[in-house]
């Protein structure tokens, strides 16, 4: 929060055409103070009063010394309106003063002539982005105490709403425009200024009949940091952005009042007249409040009219206010001057609060929620497929492993049924083998119990055989018989127990065949436990991940379900604004409808009209640019201080600059720091003469040729930068820039420098030699008057300065301006142009004429001279030979023809 007064400048517009009609006759009441800021108001000869403003314009002041003066510190300084202030730029005065050339002047033809509006919004586009800002206007009229709209005129008697807790005031159904840049600016501008009403009286031919208020509605995104921040409840991974998305809002109200009117002064008659009430009316009630507020009255009748409603924040309010107030110099107008300088020193007691408007991007919230819970369900959606492929993952690979544990179970079932058969098989025939062998053994033991029986027998036989010889015989033969049978059994005994061995070896591997198909066995069914501990535990580790993950999903349903209420509690809102606009719309076109067809008919009449502004747009004050000296006097307060943090010698080093935009900055400061005596003496000890010739020279740049030309001729206007000019070749640069060049301005400049050095008689025949006359002649061709006006002037002081030398005695001979033609040129161009060209013309004449006369050529050349001009000058202006006429000194004779 901070307190500030308002702002108030005054300015005085330049005398009209019916004011210079008037010459010597003419009284002025105003007396002006600029150093002071003071201004004098003369009641009688012998009595004034001074009043004490915070800026004093004179009426050679220029539109944009009065924007950075007046409007933009509420534009662009501390507490403006681009750091989110509203504020108000306010033109008041009396009919005719110039308000509407101040503020709403859009300068199409001269950029420097654009008004505080233009100047605003090229400099609030300039300041701001348009990708993250926005910047919007509304163009209204208040005109028979009725709001209208001057980009909708169909829009008529609009409403004036209170806001009941900030007090706001608001207008709902004015039409806002969002700009794009300074061209649509421009065209926005050019039809409020068709539509609003206007009217010829005999204090203004474009009297402007209606209170306009452009109202600038800027809104610029910023992001403050909040303690505390929007979340979903804590069981959440997910909280929303604690950097909340902030705008700045502000506006900026310019004004341009009706001007207050005497009916007797300004001659309305019939509907004017109506017209003219009401303007006064509410100007009546604006004051009204501004004096409550110097007074700090505890009412302030704000109600009283709808201009001091729609301005109730301009004054005594939030807003940062800036008043220009605008007066006549003439004292016929002495009563209104009084009461608008009084006004304004009231508005400057009234004291401002103004405040910082900063509210949440509600829309831009929404938006970044709705991106956010977007997000968060694409986030969860992935998830849910991501934890779908992880299940079906784990479910065909369980499915893979429960396969593959079949085939284990089905291939060691297999093989033990197989070593079971094998066991069965080799059981049986060893069975079967022992079966076997037990026979042979029986068969053996048989046998064996035979061969003991046969020893038996045998050494039974032997013991007979002793006693008989003759069963010796008969027992030897049965001893080899006997002896023979038991070789074979011992034989078959023999390969019975070779057989039985290599039954009992392969019954050995056998059994060995046995035990590894039983330790296979036994690996298998290991092997198949540890498989199934293994499937086991992959079975737990799914379960336990199926279990996670559906708890996750119930955690990012409900976090949904929080998302989507809040989703649609926002949408609720979002509902509830599109059917109050639904309405407001609803509203606006039954308006449309209620419009009488006499509306239309007034606005079609209102499209044809062209306002070119008041007073300050006369000829006089159109024609003001023409005086460089008188333009320049405005700047020096930038200039200078430009001058003092930089210092001339840079100024003068960045005119070497390889930068064209460098260059040409520079030397335009030359050329302003050249307008001040002071500056000049410093510039050419600097060397900045020989800097500003050799650009001349070596520069192609048109706008460079203007400046320089500009410097070069504040420069000419000493007599010892004079002598150096002429000396380093500056007439012949001068001539040969005028040569090339077609550009008006620039041989504005370069005939303003080629007159200036025209003013001394020593360098005359340099300049006529460096073709200085010639280029002057030569630059009538452009046709334009401010050039032709130099042209005329550089003539005159010419002839002047080459008349007193011849009157002096100083110089014999024939005029060099009439070697050059000039005085054919005179006797075509006399009657052409403007009083004060025509004065210049006229001027040169007589000191020609003069001369002819001076030098011997006799009385009667000096007669075929003046006849051939004409006796009597197109501005009323003779020449009168002194004495008896024989010789001697002409003296011109200046008569005013009534």
């Amino acid at each position: 929060m901070d307190w500030r007064g308002v702002r108030v400048a005054l300015r005085i517009r330049p005398k009209n055409t019916d004011e210079l009609a008037q010459g010597a006759d003419f009284d002025t009441c105003v007396e002006l103070q600029p150093e002071c800021k003071k201004l004098k108001l003369k009641k009688n000869n012998w009595a004034s009063e001074s009043y004490q403003f915070d800026e004093i314009f004179g009426e050679n002041s220029s539109q944009k010394r009065i924007y950075e003066v007046v409007a933009k510190p509420v534009v662009e300084a501390s507490h403006s309106v681009l750091e989110g202030y509203n504020g108000t730029v306010m033109a008041y005065g009396q009919t005719g003063t110039g308000k509407t050339y101040t503020v709403g002047q859009l300068g199409k033809e001269d950029p420097s002539e654009r008004g505080i509006m233009v100047r605003a919004l090229e400099h609030i586009l300039s300041s701001m982005s348009l990708e993250t800002d926005s910047v919007a206007v509304s163009y209204l009229q208040l005109y028979l105490e009725s709001v209208q709209d001057l980009l909708a005129p169909e829009k008529t008697n609009i409403p004036i709403v209170e806001d009941p807790k900030t007090g706001e005031v608001s207008l709902p159904g004015a039409a806002i425009v969002e700009i794009k840049d300074l061209e649509h600016v421009c065209q926005l501008l050019q039809i409020g200024e068709t539509n609003r009403h206007a009217a010829n009286t005999k204090m203004n031919t474009e009297s402007s009949r209606s209170h306009a208020i452009l109202i600038i509605h800027l809104q610029r995104s910023l992001k403050i940091k909040e303690e505390t921040t929007v979340s979903i409840p804590s069981d959440t991974e997910h909280t929303l952005p604690g950097d909340l998305p902030l705008v700045l809002k502000s506006k900026l109200l310019i004004v341009d009042l009706a001007g207050s009117e005497r009916i007797d002064k300004s001659g309305s008659e019939g509907h004017m007249i109506e017209e003219a009430k009401f303007i006064n009316l509410s100007l009546s009630s604006l004051g009204k409040c501004i004096n409550a507020l110097a007074e700090n009255s505890s009412h302030i009748p704000t109600r009283d009219s709808k201009l001091t409603r729609m301005l109730r924040d301009s004054f005594g309010g939030t807003a940062r206010t800036s008043l220009v107030v605008t007066i006549g110099p003439s004292a016929r107008h002495h009563s209104e001057t009084s009461s608008t300088v009084l006004f304004g020193q009231r508005a400057m007691k009234v004291v401002n609060t103004i405040r910082l408007k900063e509210e949440v991007d509600y829309e831009t919230l929404y938006k970044n929620v709705e991106n956010e819970v977007d997000h968060l369900t694409s986030e969860m959606e992935r998830q849910q497929k991501l934890r779908h492929r992880e299940k079906m993952q784990l479910e065909k690979r369980l499915k893979e492993s429960e396969t593959f544990l079949n085939d284990l179970k089905m291939i060691s079932s297999v093989q033990i049924e197989n070593l079971e058969k094998e066991k069965h098989q080799f059981e049986y025939a060893v069975k079967r083998l022992m079966q076997e062998l037990e026979e042979k053994e029986g068969r053996n033991n048989v046998l064996s119990e035979k061969i003991v029986h046969l020893e038996t027998s045998l050494n039974e036989k032997k013991q007979q055989q002793l006693e008989s010889f003759s069963t010796t015989q008969i027992l030897a033969e049965t001893t080899k018989t006997y002896e023979k049978k038991m070789g074979e059994l011992l034989r078959e005994l023999e390969e019975e127990r070779s057989r039985s061995a290599s039954m009992k070896g392969h019954f050995n591997v056998l059994e060995q065949q046995l035990s590894d198909a039983r330790s296979s066995a036994q690996f298998q069914e290991n092997m198949a436990r540890e498989l199934k501990r293994e499937l086991s535990k992959i079975t737990q580790t799914f379960t336990s991940q199926v279990h996670s993950l559906e708890e996750k999903i119930s955690q990012l349903v409900s976090e949904k379900e929080l998302i989507y209420g809040e989703l649609k509690s926002t949408q609720a809102k979002v509902q509830d604004e599109a059917s109050h606009r639904q309405s407001l719309e609803a509203e606006v076109l039954r308006l449309k409808r209620s419009k009488t067809d006499n509306c239309v008919e007034e606005s079609k009449t209102l499209c044809g009209m062209v306002r070119s502004g008041s007073g300050l747009g006369s000829e006089a004050f159109m024609h003001k640019s023409g005086n460089l000296k008188e333009t320049l006097a405005s700047q020096r307060g930038t200039i200078s201080k430009i001058f003092e943090e930089v210092g001339l010698p840079n100024v003068l080093a960045l005119l070497k600059s390889e930068e064209l935009e460098v260059q040409i900055h520079a030397v335009k400061v030359v050329a302003n720091l050249a307008a001040e005596d002071i500056n000049q003496e410093k510039i050419v000890e600097e060397g900045g003469l020989d800097a500003l010739l050799s650009l001349l020279e070596t520069s192609e740049n048109t706008t460079i040729h203007r400046a320089t030309a500009g410097a070069i001729a504040n420069l000419a206007m000493n007599v010892s930068n004079q002598a150096l000019i002429m000396n380093k070749g500056g007439a012949r640069l001068l001539a040969n820039i005028a040569s090339k060049t077609d550009d008006p301005q620039t041989m504005r400049m370069v005939a303003g420098a080629i007159a200036n050095l025209c003013g001394n008689e020593k360098w005359h025949a340099m300049l006529k030699q460096d073709g200085g006359i010639k280029a002057l002649l030569g630059m009538f061709q452009t046709g334009h008057t401010d050039v032709i006006a130099q042209i005329a002037r550089g003539l005159a002081n010419f002839a002047k300065c080459e008349s007193r030398v011849i009157s002096q005695g100083h110089k014999k001979g024939r005029s060099l301006l009439i070697e050059d033609g000039v005085l054919s040129w005179i006797m075509a161009n006399s009657t052409m142009f403007p009083p004060s060209t025509r004065r210049h013309i006229e001027l040169a004449f007589c000191h020609l004429a003069q001369n002819v006369y001076l030098q011997g050529y006799g009385m009667d050349s000096y007669v075929v001279v003046t006849h051939s001009y004409g006796l009597q000058g197109a501005a009323g202006y003779w020449v009168q030979p002194v004495g008896d006429g024989s010789a001697g000194y002409i003296q011109p004779v200046w008569m005013t023809v009534a």
